[in-house]
């Protein structure tokens, strides 16, 4: 492969990646807005579920559920970015483009997604996916910035 070859499939690779980053956001903009839209009954977090009508409750869970949801898909999507960038043959410095493009994504998913802990009612049931997600979301953090770093090659 010759050096054009590589300049050429990076900037596809990351053109590729600024796209599917703008497109993730409106998707997670999107549930964001329907997420605080069913917060409405309340400005006080924890909330008494028990004090809430049952159509408002539910449109709080399904919006909660949407955004759970979105925010476990994401951070599998994340991981698979990561492993793919690192078994690519891109100079060190061309992955730490693509590896800061996804902590910045993350940083963004994560302030949306932080209200799945904040806005809650004080009996939520404990979510096993959910914490197994943000486990996984820190370990994918964690990596990428360790080859930002430079000392991705020491993993």
């Amino acid at each position: 492969m010759s050096g054009t070859d590589t300049i050429s499939a990076f900037d596809k690779a990351r053109n590729g990646l600024w796209v599917s980053i703008q497109k993730r956001l409106a998707n997670l903009y999107e549930a964001e807005k329907g997420f605080k839209s069913s917060l409405r009954f309340t400005d006080t977090f924890p909330f008494a579920a028990h004090t809430v009508e049952y159509e408002v409750m539910a449109e709080y869970q399904n919006q909660r559920t949407r955004l759970r949801d979105l925010f476990v898909d994401e951070v599998q999507a994340l991981g698979e970015l990561v492993k793919a960038i690192k078994n690519k043959s891109y100079a060190a410095d061309d992955k730490k483009q693509l590896f800061l493009l996804i902590l910045g994504y993350a940083d963004l998913l994560w302030t949306v997604c932080s209200g799945l802990e904040e806005y809650v009612s004080t009996k939520q049931p404990v979510d096993a996916e959910l914490e197994e997600a943000k486990a996984s979301f820190e370990r994918v953090k964690a990596f990428a910035r360790l080859n930002v770093k430079g000392v991705g090659g020491l993993i």
